[in-house]
């Protein structure tokens, strides 16, 4: 196959790529990225290793064929309808699913077995904004554009690390402060990469955005800065929202911890630029006042008329590929397909009658949180899960696992085996990534193709094919006859269309006669499109909403604190959230090396006075506990934490490590209104965990299970690895040896070589077959003497086990104090260290990012390293 464009499966951005002979480039005329991609879309093509693909169906854990494996879905769903009602089944989406696979799963499940129990993990994501923008707008719906990002004067950033979770929005603003000096804000706990570009960086207390931006519209209204002209002809709500924000400047703060200098040169700056845009991401969504943040946020634009004109306006920046086209073909347990309503029976009838559906689903089906609840207490007897991994994305994920464990029917659609498919009863293989045709939606309404360029491996199969074979299975084949993807989009945006006078948002009817060659040659477009060929990029611009007057209406959000009090026992605030090289929970940024070289371990971020306080230096381990489990992780003292708050990173998985999920910690609080679960304020306890020896295994089989030390897995090219620390003593005499051969996968047809010097407190052991090592492990319970590293023991794995490979491998040498983290890499595009970025500080004169770039490559991809390049720059050049 020759170049094929298509668009990159990570996050909201939307960023087409191009793949030919196998490499992955950004493409240039998409108009999302112009080219650029971040440094997990440039790592795409090393995630292309079908190794450890599921290749066929399995029931029961034995490979099955798939006639009998698509009869077994559709009879066992069958009897449970049939024996408990339609509510007693239910699916589990993602955002990863494309367009069309989410339209086949909602109709199904909506429209034919008849309940709402449809939801997706854009629950965890964006249901606070759908929830703020439904109330404000009428419809779920992002008003502006990426051009806003080029256009704009004033840029506040709100409970999101732009710089690693949307690299390439980061560098659009980054490009427009240099261009026309845009003043930039960053509202957030945290100092995080993004704040390097920040002109004002406001780290508040977590939960105290309402209160912010209730106190920016009481500002507003007191410097008599409302647009009353505006509001009269296009909104209401004005008085009440006003009522519920009023706030003094000294309240405001005492509930987000800022100085009130700084509080009030933000709202002063607000106030005096027209062309100012909101951006808001996940520490704004996934709280228990998710929606109240939201509106609080929109009401200031509103209440100004800031909307719907170039460079101002709120802006949601959401974090998967296809969120927004879930919500499109009502992906949500609250949502009909194409933005409509169950408060609405007319949409009800509507959709039903569109589908020529037997028996539509009459109300609302159960959220994320509590659809897992209604499986563990037995509601939910019959479950499928389709392209996401609940086992460790959910809050509380303990009793998500135990849920799974009981429910009587688990069925799992996926690429690769993860902690959830561990659960399931059938096992369907799914197309991945590079197999899947169809189409995505991004953040600014922007609906791309996703064109497959390879066969699908094995016997995997796309999502859609799948749901529409059982359906078919279930009595409806006529009403699922898809033979192609574009059957399926064709029927999306007809009933995009259908009755459609004007007064829902979504429509594409524009696109409800393409024919396949239109379909394989679709270009990058925001919606609306409708029939008679009015559209917009933007929206709103006119001042009409999607209400039943018109207007836009301003909400009232009295502030409310945080779901989860801190205590005696529990006196810290924990964070949760992304960081810039993985993905949700590894199953595809795993398989690449260089995308784990950035940051190799899970850690737990606390201030270094907490640290003080607790006895806690750089890398020891330490014990995280709150209501709902425990998880032991090495700590990172930094001050970029505010005192009393703590972060962990969300992505390590059982599959990775022995803390397993960090949502093993978070609880089940959520918002009233979306249902989004509360994820970056649970309170805490952290305590040290003394560790009595330290160890690295390379090759072999790896720990199995939790036991009674810490283990992080970190692929390598050409091996696995895992860093050990263990808080009980090592075990003794044969235990040892039994422990030692589990770790290393010795078979009958292996030699081990040992090295014991327990005076020396080390111990060393190779796994040699045919001559060649095939693994190595090294212990070690003192500080003074150093453990090899990881890449040096990787040069020697598959090559001959020779006096040159003992020599190196079993020498003990002294511990020169604790090694600096300089080989850490920086650049995960180019694979550049922070050791070779202060070789060409010191060696070539480099005196900028730009002039790092030129000799090294360095930040000048996909630029998410830059923040850190400027901060590596300012400690060498400046002496301490």
């Amino acid at each position: 196959m020759g170049q094929v464009k298509t668009t990159c499966p990570y996050c909201g951005v939307g960023c087409g790529v191009i793949v030919e002979d196998g490499a992955v480039r950004g493409d240039p005329d998409h108009p999302a990225n112009f080219g650029r991609l971040c440094s997990k879309g440039s790592a795409l093509a090393e995630t292309l290793d079908d190794g450890g693909r599921i290749l066929r169906p399995r029931v029961g854990g034995k490979d099955a064929a798939w006639p009998d494996t698509l009869d077994l879905v559709a009879r066992r769903f069958q009897e449970t309808i049939a024996a408990h009602g339609p509510d007693a089944v239910a699916f589990y989406g993602s955002g990863q699913l494309l367009t069309e696979d989410y339209y086949v799963a909602n109709k199904l499940m909506k429209g034919f077995i008849g309940s709402g129990n449809m939801d997706t993990n854009s629950r965890l994501c964006m249901a606070s904004t759908v929830a703020g923008h439904t109330r404000a707008f009428g419809a779920d719906v992002v008003p502006g554009t990426y051009e806003d990002w080029d256009e704009t004067d004033l840029a506040v950033l709100v409970g999101g690390n732009t710089a690693w979770c949307h690299p390439i929005l980061f560098q659009r603003l980054k490009q427009a402060k240099a261009n026309r000096g845009t003043f930039v804000v960053v509202i957030d706990p945290r100092r995080t990469a993004t704040c390097e570009i920040a002109d004002l960086h406001l780290p508040l207390k977590p939960g105290g955005d309402v209160a912010l931006f209730n106190g920016l519209l009481t500002f507003l209204a007191a410097d008599g800065r409302l647009n009353a002209k505006w509001l009269a002809a296009h909104a209401t709500g004005i008085d009440s929202a006003l009522a519920a924000a009023m706030i003094s400047l000294a309240e405001v703060a005492v509930l987000t911890g800022l100085p009130q200098e700084d509080i009030l040169t933000f709202y002063q700056r607000f106030a005096d630029t027209e062309r100012a845009m909101t951006v808001f991401s996940q520490g704004v969504n996934q709280s228990s006042a998710g929606t109240d943040k939201v509106n609080a946020i929109v009401n200031c634009h509103l209440a100004t008329g800031r909307i719907g004109k170039p460079g101002m306006g709120p802006f949601s920046v959401t974090g998967q590929p296809n969120a927004m086209g879930g919500r499109e073909v009502g992906g949500l347990a609250n949502q009909l397909a194409a933005h409509m309503r169950f408060e609405n029976p007319d949409d009800i009838d509507r959709v039903g009658r569109f589908w020529q559906s037997p028996g539509m689903a009459r109300a609302p089906g159960l959220k994320a949180v509590d659809l897992f609840d209604a499986v563990l207490d037995g509601r939910v007897k019959a479950l499928w899960i389709m392209a996401t991994n609940p086992a460790d994305s959910m809050p509380n994920a303990g009793l998500v696992r135990r849920a799974l464990e009981v429910c009587p029917f688990v069925v799992v659609s996926d690429c690769w085996d993860t902690d959830t498919t561990a659960h399931a009863d059938v096992i369907l293989p799914a197309a991945s990534w590079s197999e899947k045709d169809g189409t995505v939606t991004n953040s600014e309404r922007r609906i791309t193709r996703q064109r497959a360029f390879r066969a699908p491996a094995g016997e995997s199969r796309p999502d859609w094919w799948i749901l529409k074979e059982v359906a078919a299975r279930m009595g409806w084949a006529d009403r699922f006859a898809y033979r192609k993807p574009v059957d399926i989009f064709r029927e999306h945006a007809a009933l995009s269309a259908f009755e459609n006078t004007g007064g829902r948002a979504f429509d594409i009817g524009g696109l409800a006669g393409m024919t396949h060659a239109d379909y394989d040659a679709l270009t990058p477009l925001c919606w609306p499109v409708r029939a008679d060929g009015e559209g917009s990029g933007r929206l709103f611009g006119d001042g009409r909403f999607f209400t039943p007057d018109g207007r836009a209406r301003l909400v009232a959000t009295p502030f409310v604190p945080p779901a989860g009090a801190t205590e005696r026992r529990l006196p810290y605030i924990l964070n949760t959230g992304r960081i810039r090289d993985q993905w949700h929970t590894m199953t595809r940024t795993g398989l690449t090396p260089r995308l784990m070289a950035h940051q190799d371990e899970p850690w737990l971020d606390l201030h270094p006075s907490d640290a003080g306080k607790l006895s806690i230096a750089a890398g020891d381990l330490v014990r995280v506990r709150t209501r709902h489990g425990s998880i032991v992780l090495p700590a990172r003292p930094t001050d970029a934490q505010r005192p009393g708050e703590l972060f962990a990173p969300m992505h390590w998985t059982d599959r990775f490590g022995s803390s397993g999920p960090v949502d093993r910690l978070t609880g089940p609080a959520r918002d009233p209104i979306s249902g989004q679960p509360e994820l970056k304020a649970t309170p805490a306890g952290v305590a040290p965990v003394p560790t009595l020896w330290r160890g690295i295994l390379v090759g072999g089989a790896g720990p199995a299970g939790q036991g009674d030390f810490y283990h992080a897995r970190i692929p390598m090219d050409g091996a696995q690895s895992w860093e050990l620390r263990g808080w009980a003593p090592l075990p003794g005499d044969l235990a040892l040896a039994d422990w030692v051969a589990g770790l290393l996968g010795e078979a009958h047809c292996t030699e081990r070589i040992v090295l014991a010097d327990p005076e020396r407190s080390t111990w060393r052991f190779a796994r040699v077959a045919d001559g060649v090592l095939r693994g190595f492990l090294a212990l070690c319970t003192s500080r003074r003497y150093q453990l090899p590293g990881r890449a040096d023991v990787a040069d020697w794995i598959a090559r001959p086990f020779d006096d040159a490979a003992r020599q190196a491998l079993f020498s003990v040498e002294a511990a020169a104090g604790v090694p600096a983290l300089t080989e850490r890499t920086v650049c995960a595009c180019f694979a550049v260290s922070r050791a070779t970025i202060e070789t060409a500080i010191v060696k070539n004169d480099c005196r900028s990012a730009a002039d790092i770039g030129k000799a090294l490559k360095a930040g000048t991809n996909c630029g998410s390293c830059l923040p850190e390049i400027d901060e590596i720059l300012r400690q060498t050049l400046v002496p301490s």
